[in-house]
């Protein structure tokens, strides 16, 4: 028999066994990996792109690189389409043999069904004061009876006497633009400053808009926001998967690829670096179209993200925060020029990162603090920023705290046999029907729900949100116990066992599937949950406990995962206590709407400083009885304390209480 070797495809996080001698393209192919081919194999069209990722990857067990495979350096067909500008490590998959194990990395222009990430913009309510204006000057032309004042003081004199502003200064930048659009403008100029006190760009005639953009960086996905300072209206909105995904799914594992790879921190950084420009590539596409650079039309931006993204994306060391006691390099707001960055927007402009909380509470958790805003409310509320690091708020107008717990990747579809990011073609939502336990499902790109009887629909794996929806569809139809453990013996052929010898349940048959295989639900999916839930269930129930908070008024689900998973899915499971039903509520990307007041509105970057350092940090995994929290909070929903279930059960059948335990 042939040998077989790993192959993990990012970032849709699909992995599997690969025979050896298979291209990369066919491994793609066989484990549902949406690749652009249109040559078919003729390595023609140069469409199938990939990366092929160097290096030792602890967490995974492997190591990869060019040596995995045949050819280990591009033919002459390849040469033909890769370009300096694809960057290293990049081969056709049509032409390239597996022999070895192998990390691929397929690019945003080589992925056939594009990624599917949810955090779209809501309406927000806050006063428009930006930290960035233009202001239109119209200078007397300079003649030769009045030689004495340059062009940098006659602009500086006319923006105080028109409208107020002294002490103002030229960014070096924009003192080069000054004489040349001062005279293309015939002496009128648009000058757009910073903070009232700093010129960062000068413009020929008057210009209007001013262009903003707030970042969302998550671990695994990333989004902009383009507004329009002037209004405070998103223009445009572009997200991607983060390309530092092939370097380590969660915060530990990126932590651990820059301990362990010498250039890995700067790896990662101009992964995301280069990311970060396609994104303000695409979203000012459709407003800017003129120049070499149109994304020079952004005059500021805003950025949030956790503290191990934002240590790598400002190429701080990320080891120290992986080491107790957990320090980061800096915790308050950062001012720093997109040039020093290598940002393609306006080189003189600012970009604004949030501060820090402390630890792995990093500037999303603050995004979502200032957009909730727990400390202007009385009822004691639990909001959740659910995804690879899940992270939490819990409080009222006299306190609120803040922990993070390491939910990991399952959430996001990883760690999970048939689990793919949120793409068409993925399983998204479920529901099985208790008596007969056969499942109807909906896929993302088809209308409507989908059965069996009705034939193939092209599913190609499980997305998070259906992952959820399986799990606690499966808890309700006695598929699987409190434990998480199967039950067998159902009388149905989708609960067996699988060819390790571990019980599976079939969630969609082969003939239904685009990947030619049986999509399955294992046992080791559902530890993999349990593991992500029970993370969050206990870290919300040691705040509640270190808070004296007995119940709470209301939950909030923030972020994208949050904002598509069911309700009553995730009461069932148990991923947070238990609140009404009614009191869940939904509030979508509250990191990228904290970013984008902060672009808004300077004063809400100021309330983000005070309260960062208001917030009382909680670090739960030093608890005491973190362990037992731990343990009972993996149940399904979770393990009550075992007086309270014998005394409900007195209860229920009207014994007396005291009398019946004592007894």
């Amino acid at each position: 028999m042939a040998n077989k070797y790993k192959v993990i495809f990012q970032p849709a996080g699909r992995r599997g066994e690969i025979e050896e001698g298979k291209t990369i393209l066919e491994a793609a192919q066989a484990l549902g990996v949406d690749l652009e081919a249109l040559c078919g194999n003729k390595k023609v069209c140069g469409k199938c792109k990939v990366r092929i990722e160097e290096g030792e990857f602890e967490k995974d067990n492997m190591i990869s690189g060019m040596s995995h495979i045949t050819p280990a350096a591009p033919s002459e067909d390849e040469l033909k389409h890769i370009k300096p500008e694809d960057g290293p490590g990049i081969r056709l998959a049509c032409s390239c043999e597996v022999h070895g194990d192998l990390k691929v990395f397929v690019p945003e222009r080589s992925r056939a069904g594009k990624q599917v990430v949810r955090k779209a913009a809501k309406e927000l309510s806050i006063a428009l004061d930006p930290a960035v204006r233009k202001y239109i000057v119209k200078l007397t032309p300079p003649s030769l009876h009045d030689m004495t004042t340059g062009d940098y003081e006659r602009v500086l004199k006319a923006l105080e006497e028109a409208y107020g502003l002294k002490d103002m200064f030229f960014d070096y930048t924009a003192l080069l633009e000054l004489q040349d659009a001062l005279r293309a403008g015939d002496w009128m100029a648009t000058l757009t400053v910073w903070m009232d006190k700093e010129i960062i760009k000068v413009e020929p005639g008057p210009v209007e808009v001013c262009y903003g953009l707030a970042v969302d960086i998550g671990t695994t996905t990333c989004v902009g926001y383009l507004c329009d300072l002037s209004t405070g209206k998103v223009i445009n909105t572009e997200s991607m998967m983060n390309p530092q995904v092939p370097y380590g799914e969660d915060v530990m594992s990126r932590i651990t690829y820059a301990m362990t790879n010498p250039d890995g921190l700067k790896t990662m950084q101009d992964a995301i670096i280069t990311g970060l420009n396609e994104i303000i590539e695409k979203v000012v596409a459709e407003v800017k179209k003129d120049g070499p650079n149109p994304g020079f039309a952004i005059d500021d931006l805003t950025i949030v993200f956790n503290t191990a993204m934002h240590h790598i994306f400002l190429g701080l060391n990320p080891v120290y925060i992986g080491r107790s006691p957990f320090i980061p390099a800096v915790q308050r707001s950062l001012d720093i020029k997109s040039r020093d960055l290598g940002l393609k927007i306006n080189p003189a402009a600012y970009i604004h990162v949030l501060p820090i909380e402390a630890g792995f509470v990093g500037a999303d958790n603050v995004g979502v603090l200032i957009a909730q805003e727990q400390y202007n409310q009385d009822e004691n509320v639990l909001v959740i920023d659910i995804g690879t690091n899940g992270e939490l708020l819990l409080g009222n107008r006299d306190k609120v705290c803040s922990t993070s717990c390491a939910t990991g990747p399952a959430f996001e579809g990883a760690q999970i046999k048939f689990g793919m990011r949120a793409a068409p073609g993925a399983i998204e939502k479920v529901k099985i029907d208790y008596e007969t336990k056969e499942p109807r499902y909906k896929v993302i790109g088809k209308a409507d729900w989908h059965t069996h009887v009705e034939g193939k629909i092209n599913a190609k794996g499980i997305c998070g949100s259906a992952i959820i929806d399986v799990i606690a569809e499966m808890f309700k139809a006695g598929i699987i116990d409190k434990t998480g453990k199967f039950v067998m013996n159902l009388g149905t052929s989708r609960v067996r066992t699988n060819a390790e010898g571990k019980p599976e349940y079939v969630l969609a048959w082969a003939e239904e599937t685009s990947i030619n295989a049986d999509i399955t639900v294992t046992q080791g999916d559902v530890r993999a949950l349990q593991l992500a839930k029970g993370a969050l269930y206990c870290g919300a129930k040691l705040m509640m406990k270190k808070m004296g908070i007995e119940k709470l008024d209301r939950v909030e689900l923030a972020g994208a995962f949050g904002s598509h998973i069911d309700r009553e899915a995730s009461l069932t499971l148990g991923l947070f206590p238990d609140v009404p039903i009614e009191k869940v509520v939904v509030v979508g990307n509250a990191a990228g709407d904290g970013a984008r007041m902060a672009l808004l509105n300077r004063a809400k970057r100021k309330e983000a400083d005070d309260r960062a350092r208001w917030v009382e940090f909680l670090e739960i995994a030093t608890d005491p009885t973190f362990e037992k929290e731990f343990m009972q909070a993996m149940h399904i929903p979770h393990m009550k304390d075992k007086y309270t279930n014998l005394k409900a059960m007195l209860e229920a059948q009207g014994a007396p209480v005291a009398s019946s335990i004592k007894g």
